[in-house]
């Protein structure tokens, strides 16, 4: 595949980029490795101040950094300048205030004689493999928590996004980190084994779909590395019979169409009570039509182009397949008369389990609609996927919602509201949603050495 940056709102290729040789990739990874055998022996105060000039910078350079996410993978403006820079700010932040509290040694109470504890040791190199639809942020998630437990990071972002990767690159290194500390690599996918078998390469984190984690976990198992997967999701938004409606279709709404629906973890499939399934499908369609498209750059427009013309045609596709076994289209199904990705906000209903598309992510602005006549057959249906990333209970009664998110097979679940991200939460999935966990203390000590020091 090429690492070129095709602005999907003009579909017009900007700038075209090489893959670097495998002699600079072990180059590459030389000096990481040589960067870590420095940067463990820094204290965490060294560390958090130049994760606070990361901070600086980023807040700085805002809107310079959401222009050209938007202009590589089509993401709104307004979102970029609203939500993720200040996510990713917020990150930085939250790992230099509270890194030193995470890796403290712990002590161990309970032994008979003498004394025992853990230490937080880092482990070297790590190696991420970032995905397009949140340029920024994906790869602050990765690199930031492992920078601050004294490991080096390198880091392939997809290919479509090498203008973001090339400048998170000189973020770290303007904020003063040294050199090797944080390393972009504009390389091919087969590229990936060069790094994961070396053996100063001590981690393997992946976001990206359940094909790549497929194949990238299959070498960090050849090769004995530790790995962590963030995979794609079906996710549930289940909708109980005593909800707020109009307030469970605003939710919806952000739910589905934020990052124009391009988002692991938002909601695919909704699960509707019976009882208010009716005026809850009447009011979401009429919010899901009002949805404005435009250049992607305007402030006032509601969702822009998917990122490319592939994902685009590939959707299509499968909305159309839906309907040709029997599933009813309510709304959309058909392109923008715009140039560009385009795909109008889509929503199915009459989905069954015999259908291709019942098991699938949809990684777009499509929502499948489902009505239940119980929140027993609600937890069923929610559960019954391949996937388990995340879930969201809307109801008016807490302890209900509780005990409906209680049951269902998902890595998290959040009440009244749609998934959101805050530094301090521990996120990931399971079944084929992946394995391991980012974010908050959980997340940092994924690369960890968790050492038993014992002394009689």
């Amino acid at each position: 595949m090429a690492i070129q940056t095709l602005n999907p709102y003009t579909n017009k290729v900007e700038h075209r980029f090489d893959a670097i040789s495998d002699v600079k990739i072990k180059q590459a990874i030389d000096d990481s490795h040589t960067a870590f055998l420095e940067w463990k022996n820094t204290s965490v105060e060294q560390r958090a101040q130049l994760l606070l000039n990361v901070a600086d910078l980023l807040e700085k350079n805002a809107r310079q950094y959401a222009a050209l996410m938007t202009r590589e993978m089509g993401k709104l403006f307004k979102e970029g300048i609203e939500w993720e820079i200040p996510n990713c700010i917020d990150m930085c932040r939250y790992y230099a205030a509270n890194a030193g509290e995470f890796l403290k040694d712990q002590p161990i109470l309970d032994v008979e004689t003498g004394s025992a504890n853990i230490e937080s040791l880092p482990m070297g190199v790590i190696f991420g493999v970032m995905p397009w639809n949140f340029p920024f942020y994906q790869v602050i998630r990765f690199a930031v928590p492992n920078i601050m437990a004294g490991n080096t990071v390198l880091f392939k972002h997809a290919s479509n996004v090498p203008q973001c990767a090339i400048a998170l690159a000189e973020l770290f290194a303007e904020a003063g980190f040294p050199k090797g500390i944080v390393t972009s690599l504009l390389m091919s996918a087969s590229q990936s084994e060069l790094i994961i078998s070396d053996k100063r390469v001590q981690g393997v984190s992946l976001t990206g779909s359940e094909r790549a984690g497929s194949s990238v976990a299959a070498l960090a198992g050849k090769y004995l590395k530790k790995v962590v997967m963030e995979l794609g999701g079906n996710d549930p938004f289940i909708v109980l019979a005593d909800a707020d409606v109009e307030k469970a279709a605003d939710l919806a709404l952000v739910a589905k169409m934020f990052n124009s629906g391009e988002v692991c973890t938002g909601a695919k499939r909704f699960i509707i009570a019976e009882e208010i399934y009716d005026e809850f499908l009447a009011l979401f369609t009429q919010k899901m039509a009002a949805m404005k498209a435009g250049d992607p750059m305007d402030m006032a427009t509601d969702y822009a182009p998917l990122v490319s013309e592939i994902e685009c045609q590939s959707l299509l596709e499968q909305v159309h397949h839906a309907v040709e076994q029997g599933a009813t289209l309510v709304l959309g199904g058909e392109r923008e008369p715009l140039p560009g990705a385009w795909l109008k906000p889509t929503i199915l209903t009459d989905v069954t389990q015999q259908m291709d598309i019942f098991d699938r992510e949809l990684f777009g602005p499509i929502a499948v609609v489902y009505k239940v006549s119980s929140e027993q057959q609600a937890i069923e249906l929610a559960n019954n996927s391949s996937y388990g990333l995340s879930s969201a209970i809307i109801s008016q009664n807490e302890s209900k919602a509780r005990s409906v998110a209680s049951k269902l097979e998902t890595g998290v679940s959040f009440i009244n509201s749609f998934t959101i991200s805050e530094p301090c939460l521990p996120f990931g999935g399971v079944k084929n949603s992946g394995f391991g966990r980012e974010l908050g203390r959980a997340g940092m000590e994924e690369f960890i050495n968790k050492k038993l020091v014992r002394s009689l």
